[in-house]
């Protein structure tokens, strides 16, 4: 559920922003988190773990996380650089013998952790991804490699590849002399205190795990669909050699929690082997797609503004999305289990809604302490603009008039991105007016509020067309169009 109020920020909101979207693209669960500072300041989960069973979905449910795995892989590796335990120049081949003589076995642990050593992304025969066999184990993931596995030269391009990190996984293996799972847990999860980050699924915590699901499945012509909404199931996997590209379980509350380690002040890695594993190694542009770019497990790119570093998973049935800014302690992370769950999208947009928010308050730890004041000694009281809010609807869709800091805005939760079309506002006596801009919509127009015998807002007028508080709205809809389904 959301977390008490703070000054520049609204949980509530936030929920209602997450829910809106999670529900048009009807996914079957969302669970979600932000943090400011080091603290937690919301934490939430919508839907449900499993639309067979329809068991609500909490903030403790594990998610499979995959390639977020690949983060904690690149950490193990950066602090056995530290200690002197390991090299980034080493050779692949000096700690995995079995490589040796084989151009897979020249690729360099930098190179395998920025994804420039020209392997193949999962090998030749990877329909392990749709569960159709088992992930590799250790002698698969070899012969894979040395059989098929070199594509491209060193330093060619960049080339995403879990092969290269199922390698790293073996090289942390040699160094250290125990498990990639057990030096991964007594390194990093246990001193950070995340106790609900796993390496891989196993039968202790599977009965915690949600359920992942397909994409909508189409019925067939005059079959009706067997399962909700047409999704199918998809069932859990372990991941054999390659749980260090992709094994991983965690919450989105730990998954915040572990970005806090990788920002400024954390003593976690020293500051310069952090700023080596979060800087660009590759440029990573497609047509029609953000400007990328990927560092040593961490990849970033430009979010409101702000450049964000994180990373995403996807495995069979789930797709999740972490962000945070560094440099102001401010992470978001969004889990989803559909194979076709808009984590990305609605991590951006988490974290566009934060950001634009806390604005620069977040640089002097304004709104931590704020939150910390607020659990000590309850919520704050209301904002003077927060008279204003609410969530409204009609006919033609949703409108919000959310405080986002010290200013209000008017947006439309639908859209991904929540800034496109939004309009910033200001008080103008009984009534709220938008900036004065070219447009197609009414521009400049003063917006009404309308409000009850109690002065709460419970309808606003856009353009001359009255929309009205969301929950109201939606039920008088209902009772309309009743007679119409008899």
């Amino acid at each position: 559920m959301p977390l008490t109020r703070v000054d520049h920020l609204d949980p509530a909101y936030l929920h209602h922003w997450v829910a809106t979207q999670a529900g048009i693209a009807r996914t079957p669960g969302v669970q979600y988190a932000v943090l400011v500072r080091g603290e937690v300041v919301l934490d939430g989960a919508w839907g449900v773990t499993d639309l067979t069973s329809g068991t609500p979905l909490r903030g403790d449910h594990l998610f499979r996380v995959a390639s977020h795995s690949k983060t904690f892989t690149a950490t193990a590796v950066a602090r056995l650089v530290e200690r002197g335990e390991m090299r980034l120049d080493d050779a692949l081949a000096a700690h995995v013998p079995e490589l040796g003589g084989s151009r897979a076995g020249e690729v360099t642990v930098r190179e395998a952790l920025g994804h420039t050593g020209g392997l193949r992304r999962d090998g030749e025969d990877a329909d392990f991804w749709q569960l159709a066999a088992p992930f590799p184990d250790r002698a698969h993931l070899l012969d894979s490699v040395l059989t098929s596995g070199d594509v491209l030269d060193r330093g060619e391009a960049f080339k995403y590849s879990n092969l290269a990190y199922g390698l790293l996984g073996l090289a942390i293996e040699a160094v250290t002399g125990t498990p990639y799972a057990e030096h991964v847990r007594t390194d990093l999860l246990e001193p950070l205190g995340l106790a609900d980050t796993h390496p891989e699924l196993d039968d202790d915590i599977d009965r915690r795990a949600v359920v992942g699901h397909s994409a909508p499945v189409l019925a067939e012509p005059g079959l009706p669909v067997r399962f909700a909404d047409g999704r199918l199931p998809v069932a859990a996997a372990t991941t054999g050699a390659l749980a260090a590209a992709t094994g991983f379980c965690s919450t989105a509350r730990d998954l915040v929690r572990w970005a806090a380690a990788h920002c400024d002040g954390s003593d976690l890695l020293s500051p310069a082997t952090r700023r080596l594993l979060q800087r660009a190694e590759s440029v990573v542009e497609l047509p029609g797609a953000p400007r990328r770019e990927y560092g040593l497990g961490f990849e970033s790119r430009e979010i409101a503004g702000r450049r964000a570093v994180g990373h995403s998973g996807g495995f069979p049935g789930q797709i999740t999305r972490t962000w945070f800014d560094p440099e102001r302690g401010i992470a978001v992370a969004v889990l989803t289990n559909a194979v076709d769950g808009p984590a990305d999208q609605i991590a951006g947009g988490l974290f566009s809604l934060v950001s634009k928010a806390l604005g620069d308050a977040a640089d002097d730890g304004g709104p931590a302490r704020a939150g910390q004041a607020a659990a000590a000694h309850g919520s704050p009281a209301p904002h003077a603009l927060d008279r204003w809010t609410g969530c409204f609807a009609n006919l033609w869709g949703m409108v919000d008039v959310a405080r986002l800091g010290e200013q209000l805005w008017l947006i439309d939760p639908r859209k991904a991105d929540p800034f496109v079309g939004a309009e910033e506002l200001s008080v103008d006596g009984s009534v709220l007016r938008p900036a004065v801009h070219d447009g197609f919509g009414p521009v400049g127009e003063a917006i009404e509020v309308l409000r009850d015998d109690a002065g709460e807002a419970v309808g606003v007028v856009v353009g001359g067309m009255t929309s009205w508080r969301a929950a109201d709205y939606e039920r008088e809809r209902r009772a309309q169009a009743e007679p119409l389904t008899r």
